[in-house]
């Protein structure tokens, strides 16, 4: 992987085929075997999180006839809490009983969860993504995985290449870019696909909240049990926030744009969010991605409580406009009238829809393979990311080529993270026209 030297052209057109596209149910021998039709199915949970219990919820009230037979997480009370949710949840509508042996803890608890199932799902932090995918892939199970894929590019590299065996097997992979299923985007797309909104010149997108939880340091407890409990605040377990929230609405721009962004440059850094508890990662970020075909996307995201909430994304084309966000989505011409206002009215939600679509195909042996993509779009928030802490312009194949490895190997409790404090207590932060990443 170290040696391997991608371009941006290579790249993107390997996955232009298979990435999120539900492609129909082949009459060959190898669709036909990959087809569950009845048979029950067994479901693993790896990552016990709020992300991972919801995502087994609708896993279960996808279909029939799937059961939860096997969980696993770093931490035994993240297991028994997210159980107990998922029981009060279903409420008896979905009978859900996961025997205590299979209740697996520990950083290589995922294994011993995934030998378990037929169909996984992956909602660790997202710095340990590429490895349990490429675990599950080499293993023969279809996977949800959520965003992002990778917290730096060897990740993203190593999802890649298990994307493609996803596709020779045949087994499905949905990643959670849920924004991909929902009714109110997929709708506005066609006005992009039919040449109502002309050719898309540029574009706003921005996650702009108050940030989330902090878990304050407990006496007695170790570095690593530390960061893994605020994994959001470290780069190799989260990416910071560009990369862990902000990657939805930069993939909006790379889906309705039809492009990955050939450079990032931008800025960013710590003003509010700045204490013991807030890690490594950046309380701001502003970059300017431009794209192969002209366009240039202005991306803000931001972490500073008392400041305007905006999760949304606009976007100028040569013939209308479009504002998304979430339900609400519009085609307004230049001069201000509408041209297509989205009525949400009963839509099903999005994070449903995922799980629907994914048991759909495992059934009538199709193939979905989100990988490509949500791989491509991990990585254009990396490179965001880049262009931040350095204050440099990256490229594409800078970034994908990047040899910057944020995740050890062979963790255990006894391992000593990739970052520690001071003295002071503080981690060190990236510094633009100081830090250094190529």
């Amino acid at each position: 992987m170290k040696n391997s030297n991608f371009s941006r052209r290579t790249f993107v057109k390997s996955a232009t085929l298979t990435g999120g596209l539900l492609l129909s149910p082949s009459f060959s021998l190898e669709a036909m075997a990959n087809s569950s039709n009845n048979k029950k199915l067994k479901l693993a949970l790896v990552g016990c999180g709020g992300r991972g219990t919801g995502a087994a919820v609708q896993a279960l009230r996808a279909d029939k006839d799937v059961e939860l037979v096997a969980v696993a997480d770093a931490f035994k009370d993240r297991i028994e809490s997210s159980l107990k949710s998922i029981y009060e949840e279903l409420d008896g509508e979905i009978e859900v009983k996961v025997k205590e042996k299979n209740r697996f803890v520990g950083f290589n608890s995922y294994q011993k969860a995934i030998d378990k199932a037929d169909v996984v799902i992956l909602t660790t932090p997202p710095g340990f993504r590429p490895l349990h995918f490429k675990y599950a892939i080499d293993n023969d199970k279809h996977v949800f995985m959520e965003k992002p894929v990778a917290t730096d590019a060897a990740g993203v590299r190593q999802v890649l290449n298990s994307a493609k065996i996803a596709t020779k097997k045949k087994l499905n992979v949905v990643v959670g870019l849920q924004r991909r299923y929902q009714n109110s985007y997929n709708r506005t797309l066609k006005y992009i696909e039919d040449g109502t909104v002309g050719k898309i010149l540029s574009g706003q997108v921005y996650w702009n909240s108050s940030g989330v939880w902090v878990r304050k340091r407990i006496s007695g407890q170790s570095e690593m049990e530390y960061q893994m409990r605020n994994w959001y605040y470290f780069n190799w377990l989260c990416g910071d926030h560009i990369l862990e929230q902000h990657i939805h609405n930069i993939d909006v721009a790379n889906w309705f744009i039809g492009e990955y962004p050939k450079s990032a440059a931008g800025m960013g850094g710590r003003e509010v969010r700045n204490g013991l508890d807030h890690g490594e990662i950046f309380d701001h970020h502003y970059v300017e991605f431009k794209y192969p075909g002209g366009a240039v996307v202005s991306s803000q995201c931001r972490h500073q409580p008392g400041t305007k909430f905006n999760v949304s994304e606009a976007f100028q084309g040569s013939k209308n406009n479009i504002t998304t966000s979430g339900d609400y989505c519009n085609v307004i011409s230049h001069e201000g009238k509408s041209v297509y206002k989205h009525n949400p009215n009963d839509d099903k939600s999005p994070y449903q829809i995922e799980h629907d679509k994914l048991f759909e195909s495992i059934r009538s042996g199709g193939l979905i393979n989100d990988a490509e993509y949500g791989a491509k779009s991990t990585l254009t928030a990396i490179m965001g990311r880049m262009a931040t802490y350095t204050g440099k312009e990256i490229n594409w194949d800078q970034a994908l080529n990047s040899q910057e490895i944020l995740v050890p190997e062979n963790l255990s409790w006894n391992s000593i993270p990739p970052t520690l404090p001071d003295q002071n207590g503080r981690y060190k932060i990236p510094v633009p026209g100081v830090t250094k990443i190529l």
